[in-house]
């Protein structure tokens, strides 16, 4: 579930300003996690009385749910200053950054870089970097390491198997460039007499994760950084291109008729009752088709290539723990964070959730299905690791005019202009 831009501004502000609440420390040795994950509750309170038998000391994990939920009683408890020794935080990079100014997330950079930075050479490099603030970073806070990813998650393309078979293709050799996926896609449909492509762009994140992707793809990293930045125009001939082939999708009679307003649920669910060929989802499907249809033969393949250039893919860590920098219990704290993401404890939550591990080294543990995309944990990019983001009102036009170019009632040219546009005016307030 993800909150409005309004309701991140509030966020911001609030817990801003809230640096200077009244302090109230809890002198028992104990570790409190909060966490909003009502599908692994099971699995943590395992690990956590495994812990206490351990180490004497209790542990305890409190689950809010949903989301927005659960992020309103992060701020309440810090305005009130009486946060949990761990904590997550939902939201944009720039949120982590105001609960760290506010001094409510401590700097793990000592604890991770001891013995050699053993505990920090543990992570996939891109899974950490989500909750890394480097020197100079746009967001104005210190730099440091404040969060411990727990899992991590990426997106893919993903194709039916079956319907492959059945329209007499190979079912080991998904495409590989952009023309291919086209070309496949069609020849499902009219064999088949399924949609080639299913997706939920009804949600703007997806459709944008996409477009970020080939766009990288398209004029590589650096130019899309600078695109953000403000050194290159979304009317720039690369960006063209990058808008030009929503509309090849379109002319291409592959995608589901409600793409533009069917939600991710609505996609997987389509997806999972094999009404389409292809979608492009993340790596948590494996749970979702797993309740959906456990008998549904498919895989995941990396995004159709339009040019040479490397490709990035959209991902980082699922989930992260801060710990509370002014609790008593701090060191305890992140000594339960280092046992929690150690190997054993983190086999056991593949094992148990099917979720993409943090860490490196587990791969022999993942389930056949996740273990073929782990290579592409070490080529992953998000907005939460870039030196800039976008504002959030110029993501929102991108979106919705991707969306129109699908529809059929706007050229690339013109979503190009009004996203340049409106990122002017963004610029000169």
């Amino acid at each position: 579930m993800r909150l409005s831009k309004m309701s991140w501004l509030i966020i911001a502000i609030t817990v801003f300003f809230s640096g200077c609440a009244p302090k109230q420390e809890v002198d028992e040795k104990k570790i409190v996690v909060w966490h909003w994950m009502n599908d692994r509750k099971d699995a943590f309170d395992t690990l956590a009385k495994e812990y206490t038998a351990q180490t004497g000391i209790p542990v305890k994990f409190k689950l809010f749910f949903p989301p927005d939920i659960y992020s309103q009683k992060v701020i309440a408890a810090a305005r009130a200053g009486n946060l949990p020794e761990i904590f997550g935080i939902l939201g944009e990079k720039q949120s982590l950054g105001s609960f760290i100014k506010a001094g409510h997330v401590l700097d793990l950079t000592p604890f991770m870089e001891k013995n050699e930075k053993e505990w920090k050479k543990s992570f996939y490099t891109q899974t950490l970097q989500t909750t890394v603030f480097n020197k100079n970073n746009s967001y104005e806070v210190s730099p440091g390491i404040y969060g411990v990813p727990i899992d991590a998650t990426l997106m893919q393309f993903i194709y039916n198997k079956s319907l492959f078979e059945k329209a007499g293709l190979d079912p080991n050799n998904p495409p590989q460039t952009f023309d291919e996926f086209i070309t496949y896609a069609q020849t499902i449909k009219n064999k088949l007499g399924v949609d080639g492509f299913v997706c939920g762009w009804g949600e703007g994140w997806l459709i944008n994760c996409l477009a970020v992707e080939w766009a990288i793809n398209i004029m590589g990293e650096k130019k899309f950084v600078d695109t953000i930045e403000g050194k290159v125009s979304y009317t720039d001939n690369d960006w063209i291109k990058v808008f030009s082939l929503f509309k090849v999708l379109k002319e291409s009679d592959i995608l589901a008729n409600d793409i533009t307003t069917m939600i991710n649920k609505e996609s997987e669910d389509a997806f999972s009752k094999g009404m389409a060929a292809f979608s492009f989802n993340g790596s948590w499907t494996v749970n979702v088709y797993k309740q959906l249809a456990s008998d549904l033969d498919y895989a995941f393949f990396s995004l159709p290539r339009v040019s040479n250039r490397a490709l990035k893919v959209w991902g980082g860590a699922g989930s992260s723990f801060m710990v509370k920098a002014k609790s008593s219990n701090k060191i305890d704290a992140i000594e339960f964070l280092k046992w929690f993401t150690a190997k054993k404890q983190q086999s056991f939550l593949i094992k148990n959730t099917n979720n993409l591990p943090a860490i490196a080294n587990c791969e022999e543990e993942l389930p056949p299905i996740l273990r073929a995309i782990t290579d592409n944990l070490e080529r992953l990019t998000h907005p939460n690791i870039w030196p800039y983001n976008e504002d959030s009102r110029v993501i929102e036009v991108m979106n919705k005019a991707l969306q129109q170019i699908v529809m059929g009632i706007k050229t690339p040219q013109d979503a190009a202009k009004e996203i340049q546009e409106i990122k002017q005016r963004v610029a000169n307030q």
